[in-house]
């Protein structure tokens, strides 16, 4: 009769703790490479230049930018009217702002006196947590914006060109639909306008961009966490 060695067992018992270690951490370090998929680029697209405390005129601007869509005190809550003309840097040379320099307007709103339950719908994060019943899914989000191989990082502060609805090119892969400016599809403060070397009607690709993907720049000297405020 033939004889069979046993394996011993606190071999058996160390290779099943190893095995299951292994897996543990590989599964892990698997799980933890995922990123979650990048926001789509939306490509040659019309900008603007527009600043908090703008005083606009004639038939087809927008309403003046001393509040803006979220904000009813913007001037006050920045600090002052963010000129685009007298500059020290990327800021105003009169003051030091509150808020961020850095700023864009999207032409969407996700409130319309409450907020819009298409907004649920049509926002990517609107899912990522509960929002308060005044908390805008839109305000401060950051925008990635790229000019000849050039990029700057902005939070979003207003609604604009012109439009208030059109989700369609925000949050989808359409353009623009509004008529004016060259079918202008974003707006950009003084200081997006400068660290990208921007005309006043120029072309940029811009995208979404996640919190903790945006690097270290003048964009994060200040950063906005100011919410909604129509008092």
């Amino acid at each position: 009769m033939r004889h069979i060695e046993k394996t011993p067992r606190p071999f058996l018992l160390f290779l099943s703790v190893y095995l299951l270690f292994t897996y543990y951490f590989t599964a892990s370090g698997l799980a933890g490479d995922k990123k979650a998929p990048p926001y789509p680029i939306h490509r040659d697209i019309t900008v603007t230049v527009f600043w908090i405390g703008e005083k606009t005129r004639g038939a087809r601007s927008q309403s003046n930018n001393t509040m803006s869509a979220w904000d009813k005190r913007w001037v006050r809550h920045y600090g002052g009217v963010d000129t685009p003309h007298d500059r020290f840097g990327y800021f105003p040379s009169s003051f030091f702002p509150k808020e961020n320099p850095f700023y864009a307007a999207l032409p969407y709103n996700d409130f319309r006196g409450r907020r819009k339950r298409s907004a649920y719908r049509v926002v990517y994060w609107a899912k990522e947590k509960k929002w308060k019943p005044w908390e805008s899914m839109c305000k401060n989000r950051w925008i990635k914006i790229m000019k000849n191989g050039k990029t700057a990082y902005a939070q979003w502060e207003d609604v604009g060109p012109f439009l208030n609805d059109d989700a369609a090119y925000v949050f989808g892969t359409a353009r623009p639909r509004n008529p004016h400016n060259h079918h202008a599809g974003i707006d950009v403060s003084p200081a997006v306008r400068d660290y990208l070397h921007l005309s006043d009607i120029d072309t940029v690709n811009w995208q979404f961009v996640r919190e903790n993907e945006v690097p270290e720049g003048p964009w994060k000297v200040i950063v906005t966490t100011s919410q909604t405020c129509w008092k």
